[in-house]
């Protein structure tokens, strides 16, 4: 019988089990906050400034209702090493950015620009986009004006509202990715 092969990615993770699916709801009271769950995991979390919306449009600050999947791993390896994580796992170049504008055949899809030339770059001066979960929001199909960049993030300090994304503290990200898989259902609502 030929042994099975497993990747470095999983021999990282080993003794982790991937979660099948995690839960952001809003908290009480605040509807730019909200708490992740799953897994035995509870992570206070920064959302959208608009709060979770179910009709999402691109610039209104809100977070995307339903569910999706985490597509790959994006992460400054400038900065930290590459943490443990069963998602493909790509670090961030300065040439990095993300297209935002729905007039672009690109829009919602990560793109290299050149210096001189604008866009919503991923490798920022704090420390946001440090640890970036890209997940399949306005993918499949990708709709112009339906949103764009939804990503899991690193929140501020004071748990600031995002533009859209879910954010959390470095700590709980790592703790997170050690148990996202591409098969995991993420659930915003």
């Amino acid at each position: 019988m030929k042994k099975p092969v497993i990747s470095n990615d999983y021999k990282a993770t080993r003794g982790c089990r991937p979660m099948s699916s995690v839960t952001i709801r809003p908290a009480a009271g605040n509807p730019r906050r909200g708490w992740l769950t799953g897994g035995g995991l509870t992570i206070p979390v920064a959302l959208g400034r608009g709060g979770i919306i179910a009709n999402k449009r691109e610039g209104d600050g809100g977070t995307p209702r339903g569910t999706f999947h985490p597509r790959q791993l994006w992460w400054r390896a400038d900065r930290h090493n590459r943490p443990r994580t069963l998602l493909p796992a790509r670090s961030i170049k300065p040439e990095d950015a993300w297209c935002e504008d729905p007039s672009d055949s690109h829009y919602n899809q990560p793109l290299r620009l050149k210096p001189d030339r604008s866009g919503d770059r991923l490798m920022r001066r704090d420390h946001l986009y440090d640890f970036i979960v890209e997940i399949d929001h306005n993918t499949r199909p990708r709709i112009a004006g339906r949103g764009s960049a939804v990503f899991l993030h690193l929140a501020r300090e004071n748990y600031g509202p995002t533009a859209g994304c879910v954010s959390m503290t470095k700590a709980a990200m790592l703790r997170l990715l050690r148990r996202l898989s591409p098969k995991t259902r993420i659930m915003i609502g």
